[in-house]
């Protein structure tokens, strides 16, 4: 269906929930949506309140990467309850929120490669580690990730801003990507992005995966692994599931097309179900993968998920790299 405002034709979907199913949706995405900011939140928290955290430039890693699925959470249930409160919003609004949420998409797997790169200098390069990945380098890489985040996203401004009028900005549609950035050029773009993005984002963690592997072997034909090496391979295996979670977001209107051609009875059900999958589960695993496996974040996160806040924490004095595995 095409609905317009101000004059512009712009395509909006014509189906629509009965209110029971609207409201059975949105308190299944509000519920998840606030267990998993809780959980981050509480991931935040911990890491602002012990120094044994934000001195380790891994623990830093991790974090950024916590902020930005709060960041894409953040932005993606807003605007799924948003569609269904006042269905149309202003152009300029939703125009900040898809820029958001783009940004957040395409930190993730720069991310994941960084902290990639990191283990690998930790099991295969540890005599430089502490000359390598210092905090001041830490830092400027996260600043380099949202810097190539915006080559990316920022064409996507320009192109909107060069082929639609000022007063597109003034009007109100519904609010997705491809509603607002509907130019084939910005199509173009963000699928050469992220293709070049992720195919080197894969080799990064391919790479890296192999020279820890090859580190185990010698550790262990030496009799001298103490099992880090084995929870680094797996925390790299980790980083590939979490990327390939990432990747449904550029495959998933690909299948959702096949599915609604295949079931088209079921395709408000279809939609539901991809926005839980593509958009809620994947940020569950930042959590999951690092809050929780790591011994000492684990100790210390106990006690503000449960809300009890005792200052019962002893000063860090080991000189030992701290795995996050």
């Amino acid at each position: 269906m095409n609905s317009s405002s101000s004059g512009f034709n712009v395509s909006t979907p014509s189906y629509r929930d009965s209110y029971s199913t609207v409201v059975a949706k949105n308190v299944i995405v509000l519920t998840l949506g606030f267990i998993i900011n809780y959980i981050n939140g509480s991931l935040i928290h911990t890491f602002r309140k012990h120094q044994i955290f934000y001195v380790n430039p891994r623990y830093i890693l991790f974090i950024h990467l916590v902020v930005n699925d709060m960041i894409q959470m953040t932005t993606s249930i807003s605007l799924f309850v948003l569609s269904y409160i006042f269905y149309r919003i202003n152009v300029s609004f939703c125009f900040l929120i898809l820029i958001l949420s783009m940004f957040a998409n395409l930190n993730t797997p720069l991310n994941l490669a960084v902290m990639a790169v990191e283990c690998y200098i930790a099991i295969c390069l540890p005599l430089r580690h502490t000359e390598l990945c210092t905090i001041k380098r830490t830092y400027i890489l996260i600043g380099s990730i949202w810097a190539m985040s915006a080559i990316s996203t920022l064409p996507d401004v320009f192109i909107l801003l060069a082929t639609e009028p000022v007063e597109l900005f003034y009007s109100t549609i519904f609010c997705q990507k491809d509603t607002l950035f509907r130019h084939p050029i910005h199509r173009t773009n963000r699928e050469v992005s992220y293709a070049v993005y992720l195919v080197a984002v894969w080799l990064t963690l391919l790479y890296t995966y192999i020279k820890i592997i090859l580190a185990a072997k010698t550790a262990n034909a030496s009799k001298s692994a103490d099992g880090e090496t084995n929870k680094a391979r797996n925390t790299i295996l980790l980083h590939g599931f979490q990327l390939l979670l990432c990747m449904l977001t550029y495959v998933a209107h690909l299948i959702r097309k096949a599915l609604v051609y295949s079931f088209p009875e079921h395709t408000l059900n279809i939609f539901f179900a991809s926005y839980i999958i593509v958009q809620i589960l994947p940020r569950l695993v930042s959590p999951i993968v690092y809050g929780l496996r790591d011994n000492t974040f684990r100790q210390h996160l106990k006690k503000y998920l449960l809300c009890t806040m005792r200052p019962s924490i002893k000063p860090w004095t080991s000189p030992k790299i701290m795995l996050l595995y």
